[in-house]
């Protein structure tokens, strides 16, 4: 079967250590729903973008390394799935779910 990951996004300033109780709750529900299904492949949620090095390949060949996530932006992936799925509508059922338990954005996205 094709492989999707299901990517939770965060705006700038989001603090994994305040989430509710309630919110735990509800991602280990769509954890254990996931795993009872026989879909997950792989979870994990990433530390702040304060813990990030980025690094940085220059014309000369030199990599240049800077504290903080690599991209500008006012979001961050917080964590991600990888599903084991049929196709890209199970895959988003999968990511509905996600997002409603997260309480955040979510992106899709299939593997070659």
């Amino acid at each position: 079967m094709p492989q999707f990951q299901v990517s939770i996004h965060r705006p700038k300033g989001f603090v994994a250590s305040e989430v509710s109780a309630e919110m735990r709750r509800t991602i280990d529900a769509v954890n254990d729903e996931m795993v009872a299904a026989g879909v997950r492949v792989f979870v994990g949620g990433l530390r702040p973008l304060d813990q990030a090095k980025a690094l940085r390949l220059q014309p000369d060949g030199e990599i240049l390394e800077s504290d903080g996530g690599y991209l500008s932006t006012d979001e961050f992936v917080d964590g991600f799935w990888v599903l084991d799925v049929s196709d890209m509508d199970a895959a988003l059922t999968w990511g509905r779910k996600a997002a409603v338990a997260c309480r955040g954005d979510v992106e899709v996205r299939p593997f070659y």
